[in-house]
């Protein structure tokens, strides 16, 4: 038996109130579950109708099920394993614009639709230089966007009512800004007319926003465990952990139409939602990044293992609370909680996080999640963070392409392989082969955006690192961190 309103007695049909753009996990397990505590919580009485960004997708299988769809959050809560599960009744349907253009330009019409919300990946904001306002659909999102609120504009004569919140939820910076920006130049090349172009700058808001849970996605090793448990088939499944944070960049009729707080969901209406990016990047991102080439090195391949190992988990954390959290803006305690939500969050024991799975562009993701706290850390002590150059020289050894016996399937920009190809041959296991290795790296100022041999001091602390890493083996370089040369 499928899920559908048929097998679901409780199912409810709600005004269709939002446009999602993206029928994928994350906005299921995100947006919509918000959206859907919303309408148990307080009057909000509306429903989602999504919008299938590209050609092939996966609404018919929404539209099979009445856009019902099981979510389990799984994680720990207050330090105990919880595994809970419900149905989610937000989704009225969804629409394919490449089968059906009218049915989506008809959504326009709707003198209730509201607000819009996308999750059309990081390359989703972006133009295509081939759409025409005339295309059924157009290409990309922004265009697809655009001509849906020129129709909404005409439809209601310019009405400043039929407004709309847009709230992006792609993960690139200051992304409702950039849709913006793209959907005026549209609107400029595209002749719209002024009174067009003024109605979205005075009836509608976009809001720059920050979205952070992890959705792992549809369960496919346990789905036949899960099916059983349900009593029935649901193709749409998804899975996420208990964390959620949303930062909104938005008005205050913006949290008045969808008061979130209110009803206990972290959710930030925020003027600048600067500092928590920072902190999500520096702290989140910037312990994944660090921990992975010590940990795999060291021997472990996932998340929770290293982080509950007490050699390595102990430098983890040290890395985050002595020197990651003293170079950010916000509160120390605030900071403080983010990090212990964040440790949480690595334990989970549902979430098997491979180490290699987040090594993927591990010196992009360095330059911009880890080397920012390494500076502020210099530049406020006067000394080298030990842990965080202790895991750049870590990193160095994991290009090497070695653990023990193994090789590493290294997984990056193709000139960056090429590059630590060429410096490791020249090791031939002396001091100065190895200071030429790190000195090579350190120069490769296009992925540094300088010449980090520049960097007082840094240079030598990482080869210092390196020979121990390279000639003592990580369990034991780890754990003399601190008796090896003075970082300064």
């Amino acid at each position: 038996m499928l899920l559908n309103k048929t097998s679901f007695p409780a199912y409810k049909q709600y005004p269709e109130r939002v446009l999602q753009f993206g029928e994928g996990n994350f906005l299921r397990c995100f947006v919509d579950w918000m959206l859907n505590e919303l309408n148990k919580k307080t009057d909000f009485n509306g429903s989602v109708v999504v919008v299938q960004p590209i050609e092939n997708g996966m609404v018919n299988m929404l539209n099979d099920q009445d856009g019902l769809y099981t979510l389990y959050l799984r994680g720990l809560k207050n330090g105990v394993a919880d595994s809970y599960h419900e149905t989610i009744n937000i989704i009225s349907r969804g629409i394919n614009p490449y089968a059906d253009f009218p049915a989506y330009l008809q959504t326009a019409e709707n003198p209730e639709m509201r607000f819009i919300v996308s999750n059309t990946t990081e390359a989703g904001i972006s133009p295509d230089e081939t759409d025409a306002p005339g295309a059924t659909p157009p290409k990309s999102f922004p265009a697809k966007l655009a001509v849906w609120l020129h129709h909404r504009y005409q439809t209601f004569k310019g009405d400043e009512s039929k407004g709309v919140h847009i709230i992006p939820c792609e993960l690139i910076e200051k992304n409702a800004d950039n849709l913006k920006r793209i959907i005026l130049q549209l609107a400029a090349t595209w002749q719209y007319e002024a009174g067009f172009t003024a109605w979205l700058q005075s009836a509608c808001t976009f809001n720059n926003t920050l979205v952070d849970r992890i959705v792992p996605g549809y369960p496919r090793e346990r789905i036949a465990e899960i099916t059983a448990e349900l009593g029935y088939e649901d193709k749409q499944v998804v899975e996420g952990e208990h964390f959620h944070l949303w930062v909104i960049e938005g008005a205050e009729s913006l949290q008045k139409e969808l008061p979130f707080p209110s009803i206990g969901l972290d959710v930030l209406y925020v003027k600048d939602l600067t500092p928590y990016r920072t902190r999500k990047v520096r702290i989140l991102n910037g312990a994944h990044t660090t921990l992975v080439p010590v940990a795999y090195l060291y021997g472990i391949d996932t998340v929770r293992e290293a982080v509950e190992h007490p050699v390595v988990g102990k430098f983890l954390r040290e890395a985050i609370f002595e020197e990651i959290i003293p170079t950010l803006e916000l509160s120390k305690e605030e900071l403080e909680q983010f990090a212990d939500e964040v440790i949480d969050r690595f334990r989970n024991p549902f979430i098997k996080h491979l180490l290699m799975s987040i090594s993927l562009n591990s010196w992009s993701k360095f330059e911009t999640r880890v080397l920012p706290s390494l500076l502020g850390y210099q530049q406020q002590t006067g000394m080298l963070p030990s842990r965080l150059v202790f895991s750049l020289a870590a990193t160095i050894a994991f290009y090497k392409g070695k653990r023990g016996e193994e090789t590493i399937a290294l997984n990056d920009d193709a000139a960056l392989i090429g590059l630590l190809n060429h410096a490791w041959s020249k090791y031939d296991g002396t001091h100065s082969s190895v200071e030429k290795v790190v000195y090579e790296v350190l120069a490769y100022e296009k992925n540094w955006k300088k010449n980090l041999n520049e960097v007082s001091g840094l240079t030598d602390a990482v080869t210092v690192y390196l020979i121990s890493i390279l000639n003592d083996g990580m369990k034991k370089a780890i754990e003399n961190i601190h008796s090896l040369k003075q970082v300064d």
